[in-house]
């Protein structure tokens, strides 16, 4: 199911934009494809006001109320976590460097602290996980493969995918998340 995962050499790379925010067996991790500009200068996750991912989190069901982008780390606490395929770039999607996206990287943290689920939070930043076409891969809970957690591909928040945007994969990720993973 997974694309085999190409090692990108990233030695020379700018250091971490946004902390990850993981430890061992966490409900859910969402994953990014990088920091966006205002993230990277406030070093909080999705902290563009236009961006509705804290939103959707309380409005779908996923946290008890709507937490600022300045307490990604206390989410922890919930068993939710957070990292990027790229950790040393920032910006729109478009202007990332595609040497900076670590896939390799990506699934050894996977492995290591074994999430029960893994949520995309774009078609793009699946794209790149599955090695295949945005527009081939269909939001919400994915093909279980048996050696990757639970897979899920959100609609983006980002204010720049506006026209895109439906809170449905959302509410199923909070369903699933609240019967097989409390």
């Amino acid at each position: 199911m997974r694309a085999t995962a190409r090692i990108i050499d990233v030695q020379d790379a700018a250091p971490h934009r946004l902390p990850d925010q993981l430890r061992k067996n966490l409900r859910v991790v969402f994953v990014g494809t990088a920091a966006s500009t205002r993230s990277a200068e406030l070093g909080h996750y999705y902290a563009h006001p236009g961006n509705r991912f804290w939103r959707a989190l309380h409005e779908a069901g996923i946290t008890p109320r709507r937490y600022q982008p300045s307490e990604f780390a206390s989410l922890l606490e919930l068993g939710i976590g957070f990292t990027d395929l790229s950790k040393s770039g920032a910006g729109m999607d478009h202007e990332i460097d595609r040497k900076s996206f670590d896939l390799a990287g990506f699934c050894t943290k996977i492995d290591a602290f074994r999430p029960k689920t893994v949520a995309f939070t774009s078609k793009n930043a699946a794209s790149l996980f599955y090695g295949k076409p945005s527009s081939a891969i269909a939001l919400g809970r994915q093909p279980v493969d048996g050696k990757f957690p639970d897979v899920f591909v959100l609609s983006s928040p980002s204010g720049a995918a506006s026209g895109h945007w439906t809170l449905e994969p959302w509410r199923e990720l909070a369903d699933w998340i609240n019967s097989t993973h409390a």
